[in-house]
């Protein structure tokens, strides 16, 4: 099955970190990176304090691992990758969320497929039309044209 993940952090070196989580996930047992977007510098979205800006990424994996074993194999590489969760959005080393997931959709109390508010969050929706031209996500059932024309896309710049 393939699955899309969204990543991001905003505290050490922003690029390692995504460069080290996408090897991270490389190393996941039956799973490999298929394509990733390109990286974007992004303002703190939803934020209680004051925080450095965030660089986001969204990468499609082709995986064997069931949508719940997935995000718990992410959470590992986040706490790996020194995050630490102090305050709800609050600065980090590294966020990665279970986006997308082929022939899957639904909602438990860890997880819900695709991700609540990937509609609103211009820093998904910009990596992922990179990812989806066209904003049709096709092979999962999801399409995010209309919002992705209705976000707004101002705090979000192509990095590097």
């Amino acid at each position: 099955m393939r699955a899309v993940l969204g990543l991001g952090g905003n505290l050490g070196d922003r690029e390692e970190n995504l460069a080290a989580a996408v090897g991270e996930l490389e190393k996941l047992p039956k799973t490999q990176v298929l394509a990733m977007s390109n990286l974007y510098e992004t303002e703190p979205f939803d934020v209680q304090s004051e925080q450095p800006e965030y660089l986001n990424c969204c990468v499609v994996l082709n995986t064997k691992l069931p949508p719940e074993e997935l995000l718990e194999r992410c959470l590992q590489i986040e706490a790996k990758l020194g995050r630490v969760r102090t305050e709800y959005h609050g600065a980090r080393t590294m966020d990665i969320d279970l986006l997308l997931y082929e022939g899957f959709q639904g909602a438990s109390e860890k997880l819900t497929v695709p991700h609540p508010r990937i509609r609103e969050r211009a820093f998904v929706m910009v990596p992922l039309s990179d990812l989806f031209p066209g904003c049709q996500a096709l092979p999962f059932g999801f399409d995010f044209s209309e919002d992705y024309q209705k976000v707004d896309k101002s705090g979000v710049k192509l990095y590097k």
